[in-house]
């Protein structure tokens, strides 16, 4: 492309020029390319699924006390999440068998029926309140969280839109409709209220915009008002002003706002080098709440110890890499913000939940990808992997 829009960020330089020495490497060698680009969609495929896998292993430790405590059955939520690891591996299989581009086509449907979702959550009977929160629709025999669907209904929308319009991306006009679904769905989700997937969401909307092309004086607009709303939104509850108290010092209020931040540093300080062993954690027997899901880094900080985290956040670093060297070989500029969004959503939230769980920002809930306990979250995060692969699939296609 050779307008100045169509690679407005020297780091994307190389994504949507094709280079002749490439395209001559690929016909003369191309066994020896296929090869290695399918390497990199089978080490996310098994990745993934190591991630699940291992994501039941600590849930089963994190929740098999409280499990037995409330519900006289320790595998209680082991179950569930065992489900939902397999319903994810079904459904990363089948979206990775169906061309991305045809996804564009229900972007928009995507769009409404998250709206819907959002919205039906505020209905008595069909929304569950927990803990002060509407964030799950009630439908039978299960539950789900509408906002987990929209994060990758928004980056499904953002994509199409902005590979179709990237000739005008130059004027701020032009981004009004993808600021607009974004702030939208800002909206609906922190009137559950639920300020970590509001927060998650509008990072989104930002990187978003930055790949697909906006000007640096857009973000300069944009970001007055956006770092305005942080302290806003934190002062408009009394609870979120307790948390933040809480995350300035925690040993202030020890057993109110700063228990859960402070049961989460002696989870992390317990584990040493490398832990007190698989399933030893003394935090999960009702000292830590939401051991299984928002705070499961602490207790495999605490069980495998600094060696055993580390190797976790570097699992995650190298699967958000290769999801970038997808994105760099996809064939069309759909295809690379695709990829590109599906990364930020797991980088961004990967990144929120150990800054919570560190201490390091105040704290508020935000499942880590593939681990905490959820099925939805687990078949969404997977779903959007296998459309990735999708990608990667249809990039070795076009150079054949």
């Amino acid at each position: 492309m050779k307008t100045k829009q169509s690679s407005p960020k020297k780091f994307l330089k190389g994504f949507f020029k094709p280079s002749t020495q490439k395209v001559f490497a690929l016909q003369t060698n191309f066994s020896k390319k296929q090869i290695r680009v399918d390497g990199i969609s089978c080490t996310i495929f098994l990745m993934v699924i190591a991630l699940g896998i291992f994501g039941c292993l600590m849930v089963y430790s994190a929740s098999s006390y409280v499990a037995k405590y409330r519900y006289d059955n320790e595998y209680f939520y082991l179950t569930k999440q065992i489900i939902g690891v397999v319903l994810g591996i079904i459904a990363m299989f089948i979206f990775s068998k169906i061309d991305y581009h045809k996804l564009k086509k229900f972007m928009w449907v995507a769009l409404i029926l998250s709206a819907i979702l959002l919205l039906l959550v505020f209905i008595p009977g069909i929304g569950v309140e927990n803990y002060g929160a509407r964030r799950w629709l009630n439908l039978g025999l299960f539950t789900i969280q509408p906002s987990e669907f929209a994060k990758f209904a928004f980056v499904l929308f953002a994509a199409g839109y902005l590979s179709d319009n990237y000739e005008k991306v130059g004027k701020f006009k032009t981004l009004l409709p993808v600021l607009g679904v974004g702030l939208g769905f800002c909206i609906l989700i922190i009137l559950e209220p639920n300020m970590s997937i509001t927060m998650c969401m509008g990072l989104i909307m930002l990187f978003m915009l930055f790949v697909g092309g906006a000007k640096m004086k857009h973000f300069v607009f944009l970001g007055l008002p956006f770092a305005g709303a942080i302290p806003a939104l934190i002062i408009m509850e009394p609870y979120r002003i307790q948390r933040f108290m809480a995350f300035l010092n925690p040993w202030a209020n020890p057993q109110g706002e700063g228990f859960q931040l402070i049961q989460s540093l002696y989870s992390l300080g317990n584990g040493g080098m490398f832990g007190v062993g698989l399933f030893n954690s003394r935090q999960k027997y009702l000292f830590l709440p939401f051991s299984e899901s928002d705070f499961v880094f602490s207790i495999i900080g605490e069980e495998l110890g600094f060696f055993g985290a580390s190797m976790v956040i570097i699992a995650f670093a190298v699967l958000v890499f290769l999801l970038i060297r997808i994105a760099k070989n996809a064939r069309d500029r759909f295809g690379a913000l695709l990829t590109l969004g599906i990364a930020s959503v797991i980088a961004i939230q990967v990144i929120i939940n150990l800054c919570v769980v560190s201490g390091s920002i105040p704290p508020t809930g935000l499942p880590l990808p593939f681990i905490s306990a959820g099925s939805t979250s687990l078949l969404v995060f997977m779903s959007a992997i296998g459309v990735v692969l999708n990608v990667d699939r249809q990039s070795r296609k076009s150079k054949i």
